[in-house]
């Protein structure tokens, strides 16, 4: 029986855990769905992603707002992918920050990553008709922006840590607390999506990057968080096994003039036995493998995701 596409089966709803990592610093894991968070300044509140409809937003916001009625000055967005920004309009935040890069990537794709992702994993869309349009953050940066939270509550470093999961991932770092918003650069106990990435950069000085902070608490895109050290250290090394499994099996098979259906089935022999049971991990491989075969082909700037894209690899590598 052939599988269902990319998550379109999946449609049990998560149980979502609100943590509250230290005093302002907030959390919300979902069983392997994004994670969404939050960290109080004086007077506002930072939040980090947007999910991916306005409804999906308030359902997120409704939790936070038992915790803290403070206006949301700074919504973060760590990258463009659709089921992180399209639930932007909910916050009605007075600014929404990303990249330089992440801004540029929503001109150039937004519309058909929105189309792809809601193909592929429908249940995070919920009221997909309630979303105004895409997401366009109103500043950008290009390596760093400092937000200053006052009170004696230090502040939030948006760094650019390199090229990974996307060309424009940033993180978010709370010195006071060790706490780091990580996005999809890291993910703990949950599988990549690597569809859009630079494996080689993510594998090596990105991570590296990520793992210079010596962060105690780590949210990363997906799965539990991280707490203490040698957990977020963990975190980050199964995040770096996963692309450097991914980049042995696939160079090996691109190497020895194999199809990119060789490469897939490898990849996969290799990878399941340890992460195989970890969220998405079917859904997302055949793109993972599709996106770093085009790297050894010298593709750097990934190719553009649609729905009949999307279709035509996972027939290719499922069949």
């Amino acid at each position: 029986m052939a599988k269902p596409f990319a998550s379109s089966g999946d449609l049990t709803a998560k149980k979502e855990t609100l943590e509250v990592l230290a005093d302002g610093v907030y959390a919300l894991t979902a069983e392997g769905d994004p994670n969404v968070g939050a960290i109080e300044g004086e007077d506002f509140l930072v939040c980090f992603e947007a999910r991916a409809t306005p409804v999906a937003a308030r359902e997120w916001l409704a939790k936070l707002r038992e915790h803290t009625q403070k206006p949301i000055k700074y919504l973060v967005l760590t990258h463009y992918h659709a089921v992180r920004v399209l639930g932007a309009s909910a916050f009605e935040a007075e600014h929404i920050i990303a990249s330089n890069a992440t801004k540029r990537l929503i001109e150039e794709r937004g519309k058909e990553d929105w189309d792809s992702e809601f193909g592929r994993m429908p249940r995070l869309f919920k009221e997909p008709d309630s979303i105004p349009g895409l997401t366009w953050p109103t500043q950008t940066f290009e390596d760093a922006f400092d937000i200053e939270l006052g009170g004696g509550r230090g502040k939030i470093e948006l760094r650019f840590c390199g090229r990974g999961h996307t060309a424009g991932d940033i993180v978010g770092w709370h010195g006071k607390t060790g706490t780091l918003f990580a996005g999809d650069l890291v993910e703990a106990q949950a599988a990549l999506y690597t569809g859009d990435a630079f494996h080689f950069d993510w594998s090596s000085k990105t991570l590296d990057a990520v793992k210079a902070f010596r962060a105690r608490n780590l949210i990363g895109g997906r799965g539990a968080v991280a707490r203490g050290e040698a957990a977020c250290d963990a975190a980050i090394e199964q995040t770096r096994e996963f692309l450097q499994g991914m980049i042995t099996n696939v160079g090996e098979a691109h190497k020895r003039k194999g199809t990119l259906k060789d490469a897939f089935l490898a990849t996969h022999a290799a990878l399941a036995p340890k992460f195989g049971h970890w969220p998405i991990f079917e859904h997302c491989l055949p793109f993972n493998v599709q996106r770093l075969w085009d790297e050894f082909d010298g593709i750097d700037w990934p190719r553009i995701w649609t729905m009949p894209r999307d279709r035509e690899v996972w027939a290719q590598l499922q069949d």
